[in-house]
């Protein structure tokens, strides 16, 4: 099986603060990798230098066979899918309406969007605006995207904050199917996870470095 990320004393400069200090990793593809650690140990910087959203400063790594150094983050960008805490949408637009803008971006039937909807158990607010969805359902219509554009990687932060018990399950078969498929699931949580009976990794930060993973 081959890595997905591999990053050997990687660091992360900004405004000349260290964000990720010598960070040396490898993540398998198909794995499901949860991503501990307090506020600030570096969990959503190793997720955004892993999706091209942070430049390497120094050491090496490589994502999705792309080497970073060469600072190619638009290529990286297209074997990854990002879920953040609340997703980027057009507020004034319907699901629909930014689903299928996005389809259309990376040339994606939007046919497949009811599709989508409906695994993510979404279907009843395809057109209701973004601006008036709640948190959850904000974070149901970014999995949809996912799923549509079924990314090698998929980088998850903070996936479980504010979920009730449905939601986690939710969750747990979104991304047992995800790795079923071939895809890497990386996520990010400060709380412990037991993820139901899906079988996952866990990588321990502090101080911007990977302490253990095991």
């Amino acid at each position: 099986m081959r890595a997905s990320v591999h990053l050997l004393d990687a660091v992360v400069v900004a405004n000349g603060f260290p964000l990720i200090s010598g960070t040396t990793l490898t993540i398998e593809q198909g794995t499901v990798n949860v991503i501990k650690g307090a506020n600030g140990a570096g969990k959503t910087s190793l997720l955004q230098l892993i999706g091209g959203l942070l430049p390497l400063s120094n050491g090496e790594g490589n994502v999705a066979g792309i080497d970073l150094s060469r600072n190619d983050r638009r290529e990286v960008r297209r074997h990854v899918g990002w879920l953040g805490h609340e997703g980027s949408f057009y507020e004034d637009l319907t699901v629909r309406e930014n689903l299928t803008f996005a389809c259309e971006a990376l040339s994606i039937n939007p046919e497949l969007i009811r599709s989508a909807l409906e695994r993510v158990e979404l279907n009843h607010r395809i057109d209701t605006r973004a601006k008036d969805l709640s948190a959850g359902q904000r974070r149901r219509v970014g999995i949809a995207w996912l799923l549509l554009r079924r990314p090698e990687i998929w980088l998850l932060d903070e996936p479980y904050a504010s979920v009730d018990s449905a939601g986690r399950e939710f969750l747990e078969n979104i991304i047992g199917d995800a790795a079923k498929a071939g895809a890497t699931v990386i996520l990010s949580s400060h709380d412990d996870l037991k993820l139901g009976k899906q079988k996952f990794r866990t990588i321990t930060m502090a101080g911007g470095r990977v302490m253990s993973g095991s």
